[in-house]
């Protein structure tokens, strides 16, 4: 995967010494219950300000994974003019198979195992694939046992009552969902969506479509998709789902895989899975007037080029969740605080100043030149700290 990115770069002029070069690579094993997982915490860069990035909990973490998301926080917060550097975290391990105290004890020894990294003004971790703001509240309390401080800043997308905000919840998909508005005030029309994905981003994506009057005629999870042209109850989708665990016996609908839902005949797809969803030899079928990214690197690097629609890069499109962690953060350090409307307000205002610049200047390379300001605002802080 590296190595693919490394090549696009270097295709498109771009600065690879900035992109392919890691500040600081930390694994460690961590014994449970007699189970040992292997842990990673990876910083890209910190150029612009403390490193930024969620901890993931999946039985297919790899450094090569890990690598490139941390790269990917980097160049988002430097996009959406975050103080932010990049960095990612990640176990392996299935967190479903896991008992509640096995989860526990696996979130606090992964927080103390890495605790000297982390910090309000160091490095700040989030929740990601399979971790949430319990986990958050874990590995949180876990770091201020170790280091003997009260110090909330150093962990996002916590509960409310640890110094979370409502908004943290959602904001991926918030910042998803005011692009796709943008989009169907450009087009005319109401979007039909289809959505890759019912977790966190996807099912919350879902959630605030279907309360504007959106069609959502398929979404997913990792077993496979459902689909239905009238439109979905996506409410009930998600609570089947979290009743029975599984989409596989949802009623009254047709049952497709995760490969037939990318290409599906709708006008924005959003990819909200895993990353490489969407490669060489599926990028041809895929039939979205627009690709609206709220997964990190759904689509391969090597086959944007193959994609007929309109691609708002992961960068822009689920930045929302990294802005509302800049407003968690903020919080915590200031005890200012702002009411979920402003801050949906602020969220929204930045997601679309830079959704509209990158379009306007070309709607078919709005990943080159995304990456490009980002690299530009990185070599400049670099520049200035010489």
């Amino acid at each position: 995967m590296i190595e693919k990115y490394k090549k696009r770069f270097e295709e498109l002029g771009l600065n690879t010494e900035i992109l392919m070069n890691w500040k600081t690579v930390r694994k460690a094993t961590i014994e449970v219950m007699g189970k040992k997982y292997q842990a990673l915490r990876i910083v890209h860069n910190d150029a612009l300000g403390p490193s930024k990035g969620g901890i993931r909990f999946h039985p297919q973490v790899t450094e090569e994974e890990v690598k490139f998301l941390s790269m990917a926080m980097s160049l988002k917060n430097s996009l959406m003019e975050l103080p932010y550097g990049g960095a990612k975290g990640g176990v392996v391990v299935n967190p479903k198979e896991l008992s509640k105290m096995e989860l526990k004890m696996l979130s606090r020894k992964y927080s103390v195992t890495f605790h000297d990294m982390f910090g309000p003004w160091k490095d700040i971790p989030a929740p990601d694939v399979n971790t949430n703001p319990q986990i958050m509240a874990w590995m949180l309390d876990a770091y201020e046992k170790v280091t003997g401080t009260h110090a909330p800043a150093t962990f996002t997308g916590k509960p409310v009552e640890l110094g979370g905000i409502p908004l943290r919840q959602y904001s991926t998909s918030y910042g998803g969902f005011v692009i796709i508005e943008k989009i169907r005030e450009m087009e005319g029309k109401v979007p039909v969506v289809a959505i890759q994905g019912s977790g966190n981003a996807g099912g919350n994506l879902g959630l605030l479509l279907q309360e504007v009057g959106y069609k959502v005629v398929a979404i997913s999870d990792s077993k496979g998709g459902i689909y239905n042209k009238e439109g979905l109850d996506i409410k009930r989708v998600l609570q089947y789902k979290k009743e029975n665990r599984t989409l596989a016996d949802f009623p009254g609908v047709e049952h497709i895989s995760n490969e037939e839902l990318l290409t599906l005949d709708v006008d924005v797809l959003a990819p909200a899975a895993l990353e490489n969803q969407i490669t060489t030899k599926n990028a041809s079928d895929v039939k979205a007037r627009w690709i609206v990214e709220l997964a990190n690197g759904p689509i391969a690097p090597d086959a944007d080029d193959l994609v007929n629609g309109i691609i708002v890069p992961d960068i822009l499109a689920n930045s929302g969740g990294v802005i509302g962690s800049y407003l968690e953060w903020a919080y915590n350090l200031s005890g200012n605080f702002h009411d979920e409307e402003a801050m949906k307000e602020k969220l929204k205002r930045q997601v679309l100043k830079v959704f509209v610049e990158l379009y306007q200047k070309d709607p078919k390379k709005m990943r080159e030149n995304a990456i490009r300001k980002a690299v530009e605002r990185i070599e400049k802080a670099e520049k200035l700290r010489c």
